[in-house]
């Protein structure tokens, strides 16, 4: 918009130059022609005159004054005889010469001869140059000014767009505080009023259900904590054999239902958006989550291995946590449908743009039909274990990832088996995005 506005402003500035400027050189220019074409006449009108006379002294004195004007004039004069002239006087312009000739004309209007001034225009020339020159500078300079001036009006102008732009850009990564200056023009003053107004009301919104968030884990998980131990203490006091195998079914469902709590939560908490994008050390979370996670592979003969470059130790943008959970889930499905003795493998590429973080199971995999709806919430797929899932773990990968500005897909590992790829954003590209 800066852009636009300096370019208007200089067109403007342009526009008026020209409308001045160039109507006023062409009114010198004739006035100068109009003068120089005038001097010449009236000189070769005088001689004109000596030459019609006849006499002796009359034509001495012609002699005497074309001397003269050649020596101080850079033009020459030359008589011409009555039949060189059709008795009219007559100036041409051209060739780099201005030819004035005037008939000599004596007592009884008989043409006795003319007389020819030729006088060279090319000082006549540099001149108009000099003036068209001089011209062109001065309006180089007047749009230079005008495009200096231009720029500090527009930025002046801009600002407070700039500063709506900038809360914006704050308010997208997750800084509720953000607010607009109540600067500018009246319009931009009410833009910023509401702005700032439905920021208000939307940070009081996220407060609101950031307490909701906290009160539904308390008053959720508690009930369901307590349920498991009431069932607990009936499977220690039962000696009946149906009666443990109910308990342990119904405490197979509270375990579920505690799972789909907690990813509810984290759904929650994730569409509240109540933490701003930070750049973090990718190296360091990611092998802090997998020195977690490897014990429980290890269990099963299952090896987790890391692979990539971190060269020049990069960093990433999200939200304090969410790779965090984003790793847990994705690790925790790829073991739960690795066969012993197998290989999860967590890759990690880093580009210019983005930096993709991959884990590659040797499981079975998944047709395109599951792959279309595995983000979905409550889409549960079969484990190798024969236990069910809550159905929200990737739903809570792709969620946690987009509100990082990255995206998550789902491609069949080379050899078999399924990758889990999430594209994040390098914490250098924060300032251009």
């Amino acid at each position: 918009m800066i852009r636009q506005l300096i370019v208007s402003y200089v067109l403007l500035v342009a526009v008026a130059l020209t409308a001045f400027t160039v109507p006023v050189a062409f009114t010198l220019t004739a006035q100068l022609r109009g003068d120089t074409e005038e001097s010449v006449r009236r000189e070769a009108r005088t001689m004109a005159l000596l030459l019609a006379d006849g006499d002796a002294a009359s034509r001495a004195a012609l002699t005497r004054m074309s001397e003269a004007y050649a020596a101080e004039t850079p033009g020459t004069v030359a008589v011409l005889p009555a039949s060189g002239t059709d008795g009219k006087t007559t100036a041409r312009w051209g060739d780099g010469a201005l030819k004035v000739t005037v008939p000599a004309v004596a007592d009884g209007g008989r043409t006795v001869g003319a007389v020819q001034v030729t006088y060279p225009t090319s000082d006549l020339t540099s001149r108009l140059w000099a003036i068209w020159g001089f011209r062109a500078v001065l309006a180089v300079g007047v749009l230079a000014v005008a495009a200096g001036l231009g720029a500090l009006v527009a930025r002046r102008l801009t600002r407070p767009l700039r500063q709506l732009n900038e809360m914006a850009s704050r308010f997208g990564d997750g800084d509720l505080t953000a607010r607009s200056p109540v600067t500018g023009p009246p319009e931009t003053q009410q833009l910023a009023r509401t702005l700032n107004s439905g920021a208000e009301r939307l940070d009081i919104l996220i407060d609101s259900q950031r307490i909701f968030v906290a009160d539904a884990s308390h008053q959720l998980r508690t009930p369901l904590t307590a349920l498991r131990l009431s069932l607990d203490n009936i499977a220690d006091g039962a000696d009946d054999f149906f009666v443990h195998e109910d308990v342990e079914q119904a405490t197979a469902e509270v375990v579920r239902m505690s799972r789909l709590v907690n990813g509810l939560l984290v759904l929650a908490r994730a569409e509240a958006q109540v933490s701003a994008a930070e750049a973090l050390p990718l190296r360091e979370l990611v092998e802090e989550r997998l020195s977690v996670w490897r014990p429980a592979a290890e269990e099963r003969g299952v090896t987790i291995a890391l692979e990539g470059e971190f060269g020049g130790r990069p960093a990433v943008l999200a939200s304090p946590g969410h790779l965090d959970q984003v790793l847990d889930n994705v690790l925790s499905n790829a073991l739960e449908v690795s066969p012993d003795g197998t290989t999860i493998t967590v890759r990690v590429s880093v580009g210019a743009d983005s930096v993709e973080l991959s884990v590659l199971d040797q499981g079975p995999g998944m047709s395109d039909a599951e792959k279309s709806r595995a983000f979905d919430r409550f889409w549960r797929g079969q484990g190798l274990t024969g236990r069910s899932g809550s159905g929200l773990g990737l739903a809570i990968v792709k969620q946690l990832v987009t509100d990082d500005g990255g995206t998550a897909a789902l491609r069949d590992a080379p050899g078999g088996g399924l990758c889990v790829a999430v594209s994040l954003r390098p914490a250098a590209a924060r300032s251009g995005g």
